[in-house]
């Protein structure tokens, strides 16, 4: 098992990095926030889960052991697999999936695309009594808070090779775009990609 890696960033995705460990490049599958804080050529260290399959060998990097345990906890409900576990935590930190369980508060789960009402009974139902302590003030969803999203999305697109003004340009584009509920990061930062694409 491949607990963490340490190494140079090599190269950024919408979707994952490729981190240079002893000159051999490993892709990790990341959420937007962890992307968020990678940059290229830079030293890095990501905690990880490595997922084996039949046809597949597939590794998941977190920006820290508090969202790699809860993500591995995830997988041990029916019907979750790690794509899954990773849209959770790209749609809510940590303490808010443990609020959100502790609380059956099946609402906050349903905006994690993938699941549906049932599905966030399942979750609440298996992981209640093992999802741990839930912090006092645990608050809502990952970088969908006022002011928070925009910059999550601008370091992201940074990230994969946008400069800082085409980033800005179109953080404002999706931000115009926003409407009552702020969509989760993922959504957002494939919006601005989008919109990039066209000008590139």
């Amino acid at each position: 098992m491949i607990a963490s890696l340490r190494g140079v960033v090599a190269g950024l995705s919408p979707d994952g990095a490729v981190i240079e460990v002893g000159g051999v490049g490993l892709t990790v599958q990341c959420a937007p926030g962890t992307l968020a804080g990678l940059r290229v050529g830079a030293p890095a260290r990501l905690a990880t889960s490595l997922v084996v399959r039949e046809d597949s060998l597939t590794l998941y990097g977190f920006a820290d052991d508090e969202e790699k345990q809860l993500f591995e906890l995830l997988q041990t409900a029916s019907g979750v697999g790690p794509r899954l576990a990773q849209a959770v935590l790209a749609v809510h930190t940590p303490d808010a999936v443990r609020k959100a369980i502790a609380n059956a508060d099946t609402g906050a789960l349903t905006r994690v695309p993938g699941i549906g009402k049932k599905g966030a009974e399942r979750l609440v139902l298996e992981l209640r009594d093992r999802i741990g302590p839930v912090p006092v003030g645990a608050d809502g969803a990952a970088g969908v808070t006022a002011g928070a999203w925009p910059e999550q999305v601008r370091q992201a697109l940074v990230g994969l090779g946008w400069t800082a003004g085409q980033a800005d340009q179109a953080v404002a584009a999706v931000a115009e775009t926003v409407d009552g509920e702020t969509p989760p990061v993922p959504v957002l930062l494939k919006q601005a990609i989008r919109l990039l694409g066209r000008t590139r």
